[in-house]
């Protein structure tokens, strides 16, 4: 999608949105509090092969919990990693296209919930969030720091020899099998190599993680070192007021992060309480 159309889509749906929309929050931990392993090189992107179930679930609670824009299960899915688990190209493409076929099937599921409930409002339903509104599917580009699973992502040291050539032509291949897939959005996340998003001529998103830090030799995430939601949505205003546009949650953030999101805008309270 050319920059032209991609500012006229987000103009129009962030006017449907009440000019603020609500992004999702982190996936994988989620994942894992339904009882998937993630302990493997593909982390999240292992559910595209073993649990796809168990993605549509958690991109509903999102949904519910108020999200206005889900982002796809393509994180750490790469045609390469895919291949280094002795899948064919081919395979990691149709991996890839079945991520947004996933998020699709959540938001129609969401519709016919909300169609269920007969509700005009964004009245809560034992906790849910449940109206029709636009809801944007974003296909997620993890950075190589990602594919390569040693925590680089986080510090975008790829090393001296890395070049601009290589990295353009790494994700080439997977952003076009995305961009031809349906999704409305290509959402580049967590790029943190400067050299990297110069092979990234699209517009730049920055959503916040829980504060928690993540040990890159234990792989796992320390606990208690992050914030409490309460703390976290209390920035919400002040990014309003910034000029944000688009506010979510990324690792280790969860539907009830969202959720007070949703609800700490002034254009969705007055609706939702």
């Amino acid at each position: 999608m050319g920059n032209v159309a991609l500012d006229t889509l987000m103009s129009d749906f962030l006017q449907k949105s009440g000019g603020v929309a609500v992004i999702d929050g982190g996936l994988a931990t989620e994942l894992e509090r339904y009882g998937a392993d993630l302990n493997d090189p593909l982390w999240s992107a292992k559910c595209l092969l073993t649990s796809t179930h168990l993605i549509r679930q958690v991109h509903l609670d999102y949904l519910e919990a108020g999200a206005d824009i889900i982002i796809t299960a393509s994180y750490q899915a790469t045609i390469q990693g895919f291949e280094a688990k002795g899948y064919s190209p081919e395979d990691g493409e149709s991996m890839l296209r079945k991520s947004v076929e996933i998020a699709h099937e959540a938001r129609d599921i969401y519709y016919e919930r909300c169609l269920e409930s007969s509700s005009d409002c964004d009245c809560s339903h034992n906790g849910r969030i449940l109206k029709h509104r636009p809801i944007l599917v974003a296909a997620s580009v993890g950075s190589y720091g990602a594919y390569l699973a040693d925590g680089s992502e986080y510090s975008g040291d790829y090393g001296d020899a890395m070049d601009l050539e290589f990295l353009k032509g790494f994700h080439k291949r997977r952003v076009q099998v995305l961009a031809e897939s349906g999704a409305d959005l290509i959402a580049f996340e967590a790029v943190p190599n400067k050299l990297e998003a110069q092979a990234t001529t699209k517009p730049i998103l920055i959503y916040p993680n829980s504060g928690e830090t993540y040990d890159a030799q234990r792989k796992q995430w320390v606990k208690n070192s992050g914030v409490p939601d309460e703390d976290f949505v209390s920035y919400v205003n002040t990014w309003c007021e910034m000029g944000a546009s688009l506010i979510g949650g990324c690792c280790r953030t969860t539907p009830n992060t969202i959720r007070a999101i949703y609800r700490a805008l002034p254009t969705r309270s007055e609706s939702s309480n």
